[in-house]
């Protein structure tokens, strides 16, 4: 395993991290505790140093806490706060006691609130009380990405970039390498989508996967079918997933690529398999030749421009 800075801090964070939803039991259906720390164990093993988790990930913070004792030390852990309703400081609160730790490394809002400096400056006192190391946004958006790059006071933020999904990530790349912010990246796998293992037509239960609330049956048969096009992986980089997970690692401004893993055998693949080599130059250029010719991460105009507006409008 290879480590990158995260952003101007002094981590030293593993290219690829912990994504720890998927063991909380809420997002792919229940989780064995034993096969969720086997999980864990098995990333550590591998060089993984960095997880990231969330109060509202079901069981996850607290099955972190078990692992992490004896070993606090060896990790990095990223938490996020989801705009609960008792508050900030409350729920952090909980989070450590769950985590058992007294200090998160680095802790994100949940989503970038319209108006951010309240929140910000009470992040702020929570570093300087020593709760958290460093603190940023889970994000979603361009105007987000540049409303937190614009902040002095955020170290860093989490947004999802992969082979289908681009933006807002590749919009903002320039300004993110200008501002030295550090990166993590979720979804590099689009939940599971870009691992080869699914066709189109394939469905997911409603109540027991995600997949099935958070994405519609036309966007994820279209995510399929551009996959097909990305086929020649297999025989240049080993196979889709291990060329989807290295891929946002081709940009200097990623720091950490965040994979799932809900038992050992899955987190032997995700953090042991993956070749430590980047993309070569030619598949990156097919790459970025396909994404073109698909129309992946094509801006509208009218939308970037209602964007600034509104982002203007707020200030």
């Amino acid at each position: 395993m290879r480590y990158r800075r995260f952003g101007q801090t002094d981590l030293e964070v593993s290219e690829y991290g912990f994504g720890a939803w998927g063991i909380g039991g809420t997002s792919y259906g229940p989780v064995e505790r034993s096969d969720a720390l086997a999980a864990l164990a098995v990333a550590e093993e591998q060089g993984c140093n960095l997880v990231d988790t969330a109060a509202v990930y079901g069981e996850s913070e607290a099955i972190i806490g078990e692992f992490l004792k004896g070993r606090r030390d060896r990790w990095i852990v990223a938490s996020k706060y989801s705009f609960q309703k008792d508050g900030l400081e409350k729920t952090l609160e909980r989070q450590l006691k769950r985590l058992g730790t007294d200090y998160i490394d680095f802790y994100q809002l949940h989503s970038a609130p319209p108006a951010q400096d309240e929140i910000y400056c009470r992040l702020e006192r929570l570093k300087e009380a020593g709760k958290v190391r460093y603190i940023g946004v889970s994000l979603y958006s361009h105007h987000s990405i540049r409303q937190v790059l614009a902040d002095e006071r955020m170290d860093g933020f989490q947004v999802a970039f992969n082979l289908v999904d681009v933006q807002p990530y590749r919009m903002c790349r320039r300004a993110i390498e200008d501002t030295g912010k550090g990166v993590l990246i979720r979804s590099s796998l689009k939940s599971g989508l870009l691992t080869g293992k699914y066709a189109p037509g394939v469905r997911f239960d409603k109540g027991k996967d995600h997949r099935a609330e958070d994405m519609t049956a036309e966007e994820i048969d279209r995510t399929l079918r551009w996959l097909e096009s990305f086929r020649f992986l297999e025989q240049t980089e080993g196979s889709l997933l291990q060329a989807a997970a290295r891929y946002p690692l081709a940009f200097d401004s990623t720091s950490s690529v965040l994979l799932g893993a809900r038992n050992a055998e899955q987190a032997r693949v995700n953090f042991g398999e993956i070749p430590e080599r980047p993309l070569s130059d030619e598949s990156l250029r097919r790459i970025e030749q396909l994404q073109r010719e698909l129309g992946i991460g094509r801006v509208n105009p009218v939308k970037l421009w209602i964007g600034r507006l509104l982002q203007a409008i707020r200030g």
